[in-house]
């Protein structure tokens, strides 16, 4: 038996690595797991090579929990230690066994799958467990050992009578963490961090109904039998090539993934790449709200299907981060715990390939099937239309891809919609004006007259489409967006010919003082005389587009001018001077008529905007009423 001092460079290791290293203790059982596979994808690679004589065979891990002793064991079947390794890597702290086996085997394949990169993660065992033993026993013919700490420097190594190859960690429960004895906890974290581990694990048992013999009675039970209960799946989709997956198979592991999800995603895209980086994953454009907040943290990072985090800003663009699947990388930077990614540049080649894989997906769908992509496009504009916000490269990408739905259901790409309004919608001063509403309902009557004329209205109503227009404004020459009501249709797109009032100027200017002495109980009004067709409708309310567009800016985020997101609702009431009704108003001899015809011209006006609410709709209401008896 020998005893010794562990080699670290500071006594009180243990409660810094309990308090500090690692966020959360839970993770205690991913990092003894993730070591067991180590040993476990060592022996594996060995043998592979041939410097390993021993077989290999089906090995699996075990956890084990024995409530009553206080006791958690982790039994793997893998490399296993000699009293020298121990000694190495287990006595002197943040030496990584993993790391140097990496390094001698560099040349003879792949990194065989090997987790370990700190040489920490043992140590974890001790944010839980007053003690812990190791008991191992190396593939190489040498004694089995059994090594012992209590928690502090002193440490305890003793041959063992141990005889199966492979190593078992015991920890000893401490009196603050006996919810780790507890079946449902230990299930919950091997479910949450080892779900896609690559070597099968074992956590007890469970029933398993076997098929009625041929000769069986019909009343007759089922036989049964007791089967280990392997917990993960070690053959995960993402694992595997795309040409060996059906549709099916991406179904079944996205239910995999989000067992309480009921409705199927829309598609997948397959990320597999291993140069210049190694990196492989599946993302699924789920169904998505405009709440752009509400869809975060679904993806899952892995580090060699370690599960890592569901936060992974730091590596999948923004504007992806509401979609849902995996994305695993054995070269994600992360700290010492391996809990948080670190800033670096691999970080943003990675985020550059996804953003190119995507962009190349929703392209290739676009072209392949249009009619089903137009379907899905309400589901999926946010993330496109953020993509093209946030993302230069996909903003050039997403030329050939992103729709422009209109009013009446047709979509265009941006190309398909210049061939078909320029001629129409180019105004005097040769720019291309394109006409947009955000709710069908409420702009009705605004769509109506623009359709009039022959122009096309599109509907925009996700709540990022101010920041967009802005973008696709500056980055195109000679365009401007317009909401239907920003103003009166003619006033949107100016063109030459001007119609001829039929007022004179000191009849608008005598009806516009009619108007704005009524006008004046009301708050935020301008009133423009506008000489328009005399079937237009008499009064109507617009809103200015750049004033409209900034306040919206500023409201959901950026962009904008500083403040306007709190400035009240500015709104112009166009008075068309050519309509009949604007002349009686003008010709009406009593005052109490007079302004009774343009508070219903108004409230008229302002119902079509859906802005006649609460008292004012009553009385609209009982006054109409009035002027039919």
């Amino acid at each position: 038996m020998a005893t010794g001092k562990i080699n670290v460079s500071v006594e009180n290791i243990f409660p810094l690595i309990k308090k500090f290293l690692y966020s959360d203790h839970e993770i205690f059982l991913r990092e003894l797991v993730s070591n067991a596979t180590d040993a476990t994808l060592k022996l594996k690679h060995l043998t592979s090579i041939g410097e390993a004589k021993v077989e290999y065979g089906n090995p699996k891990i075990e956890i084990k929990v024995d409530k009553e002793a206080k006791k958690i064991h982790i039994i793997d079947q893998g490399i296993g230690m000699t009293a020298d390794e121990v000694e190495k890597y287990i006595n002197q702290v943040a030496f990584s066994g993993a790391e140097e086996f990496l390094d001698k085997y560099k040349d003879t394949g792949k990194d065989a799958g090997i987790i370990g990169h700190f040489g920490l993660g043992f140590y974890s065992a001790f944010m839980v467990a007053d003690k812990v033993d190791i008991i191992t026993k190396s593939f190489k013919d040498e004694p089995a050992v059994h090594w012992s700490c209590d928690g502090s420097p002193e440490f305890e190594l003793k041959e063992s009578d141990k005889t199966e190859r492979g190593t078992e960690i015991v920890l000893h429960i401490a009196d603050d963490s006996t919810e780790f004895l507890e079946d449902a906890r230990i299930t919950a974290l091997l479910s949450k961090y080892n779900k896609f581990m690559p070597i099968p694990i074992k956590f007890g048992t469970k029933t398993e109904t076997l098929p009625k013999p041929k000769d069986a009675k019909e009343d007759d039970p089922a036989p049964t039998r007791e089967v280990d209960n392997i917990i993960n799946n070690p053959d995960p989709a993402w694992t595997k090539k795309p040409a060996d997956l059906k549709e099916e198979d991406y179904k079944n592991f996205y239910r995999e993934l989000y067992p309480m999800q009921f409705e199927e995603p829309l598609f997948n895209i397959h990320l597999n790449v291993d140069y210049p980086f190694n990196l492989t994953g599946i993302l699924y454009f789920p169904k998505l709200t405009n709440d752009m907040n509400i869809q975060k943290d679904k993806i899952q990072l892995y580090q060699n299907q370690v599960f890592v985090t569901d936060n992974v800003e730091g590596i999948v663009p923004e504007f992806l981060t509401m979609l849902r699947g995996v994305i695993d990388s054995p070269d994600i930077p992360l700290n010492v715990s391996r809990s948080y990614l670190q800033a670096d540049g691999a970080v943003k080649k990675i985020s550059s390939y996804i953003t190119k894989k995507v962009a190349d997906k929703l392209n290739s769908l676009f072209k392949n099937s249009r009619g089903d992509f137009e379907q899905k496009w309400n589901d999926i504009k946010v993330v496109i239309e953020y993509g093209m916000l946030s993302e230069d490269k996909f903003f050039e990408k997403a030329e050939k891809f992103a729709l422009y739905p209109t009013v009446d259901g047709t979509y265009f790409t941006y190309g398909e919609l210049e061939a078909k309004i320029k001629d129409t919608q180019t105004d005097k001063d040769d720019k291309m004006v394109i006409l947009y509403a955000s709710d069908k309902e409420s702009q009705h009557s605004y769509i109506e007259a623009a359709k009039a004329k022959g122009y096309e209205v599109l509907l925009l109503d996700s709540p990022i489409v101010p920041h967009l227009l802005q973008k696709l404004e500056t980055s195109k020459e000679k365009i401007s967006f317009a909401r239907v009501d920003a103003d009166h249709v003619d006033n949107l797109i100016k063109k030459e010919d001007t119609t001829i009032s039929k007022l004179s100027d000191e009849e608008k200017e005598k009806v516009k003082e009619q108007i704005e002495a009524v006008l004046e109980a009301h708050n935020g009004f301008t009133v423009q005389m506008e000489a328009m067709d005399s079937s237009a409708q008499p009064f109507m309310i617009t809103e200015p587009e750049f004033m409209r567009r900034m306040k919206d800016m500023q409201q959901t985020g950026g962009g904008g001018m500083f403040g306007m997101g709190n400035m009240p609702d500015m709104f112009n009431l166009i008075v068309n001077t050519n309509h009949e009704l604007v002349s009686e108003i003008l010709n009406t001899k009593t005052a109490k008529k007079r302004e009774r015809l343009i508070n219903q011209s108004l409230d008229l006006a302002r119902l079509s905007k859906g802005l006649l609410k609460g008292e004012e709709l009553t009385k609209f209401i009982s006054r109409s009423y009035d002027m039919i008896k």
